[in-house]
């Protein structure tokens, strides 16, 4: 972990355990968490962030891997975005997978870990649509002990990390199921999303389940879209659905998520149609949207 900026942390802190993560945040308040830094020690080169100290997570094995518990994979927040990319994590959660392949180039995937993603919350962070989309849950460590919190409580800004709490691990059903991520992005290869979209398929519940990503500060989720392309799946047969089912449905995420704009109340003037950016940028969405749920279904 290098630096050129001035005035770098004072401190390091390197724990082995998460208690011990913990217990370093506990006493220096004024620390911050650091795991494969992609991000934060960007903010520090620019002279965004002066950290009077850091607590680093590259040490703590238990968050490093992933288990099976109760139907669910426990993913530690330490994962990488190189390890969540290889072909037996594939096998588990496609779409997540998909999402950290899609990640950045090689240094950034070998370096940036899940928890990272989750923390930053940066709009166009690839794997929280596919988190959103998935349902996950955080596993969440602190002073107080351990609690559980929806990702998208922490994404909307319902529930907050407290002093000196860390993820630890997120919860992801295991759907069985077909799951798909696709991404935009502005050049040629790897790079930050435009917009990106995940479906994930739900046949216990014969559900439908689609987050779209990098159009607002957090990823959204068509619910209404959603339900009504699930209501016209044959679950019990072979699942097709016509091309045109399929175009209805992405432009129907794209009307969700980048909505017509709404004259205000009283206002005679019809309002102004959406800018040529904005217009490309929901046909990019129907798009993705149109072709995950095609490939989830084939």
């Amino acid at each position: 972990m290098t630096t050129h900026a001035p005035q770098a942390a004072q401190s390091v802190t390197l724990p082995a355990t998460l208690d011990e993560a913990v217990a370093a945040l506990t006493a220096m308040p004024a620390a911050v968490p650091v795991a494969g830094g992609t991000d934060l020690m960007a903010a520090v080169n620019k002279g965004q962030l002066r950290p009077a100290g850091l607590v680093g997570l590259g040490r703590i094995n238990e968050i490093r891997g992933w288990q099976y518990q109760d139907g669910h994979a426990l993913l530690g927040a330490g994962l990488t975005h190189a390890r969540m990319g290889r072909p037996d994590f594939a096998a588990l959660i496609p779409a997540l997978a998909a999402a950290a392949r899609a990640a950045g180039p090689p240094q950034i995937r070998n370096a940036g870990t899940l928890g990272g993603n989750i923390v930053t919350a940066a709009p166009t962070g690839d794997a929280l649509p596919v988190l959103a989309a998935l349902e996950a849950d955080l596993v969440v460590k602190g002073p107080a002990g351990v609690r559980e919190i929806p990702i998208s409580h922490l994404l909307a800004g319902r529930e907050l990390l407290a002093p000196a709490e860390l993820i630890g691990f997120v919860r992801v059903p295991l759907l069985h199921a077909p799951q798909v991520f696709l991404k935009a992005t502005g050049r040629t290869g790897p790079g930050r999303a435009t917009t990106s979209v995940a479906v994930v398929l739900d046949p216990a519940r014969r559900g439908v389940r689609c987050a779209v990503g990098a159009v607002a500060p957090m990823p959204l989720r068509p619910l209404e879209a959603e339900r009504w392309i699930a209501s016209l799946i044959d679950w019990d047969g072979d699942r097709g659905l016509a091309p045109e089912a399929l175009t209805a449905f992405g432009e129907y995420v794209a009307a969700a998520c980048i909505p017509d704009p709404v004259a205000a109340e009283g206002d005679e003037q019809p309002p102004p149609p959406l800018p040529p950016a904005v217009l490309h940028l929901r046909r990019t969405v129907a798009a993705l949207a149109r072709r995950a749920l095609g490939r989830a279904l084939s």
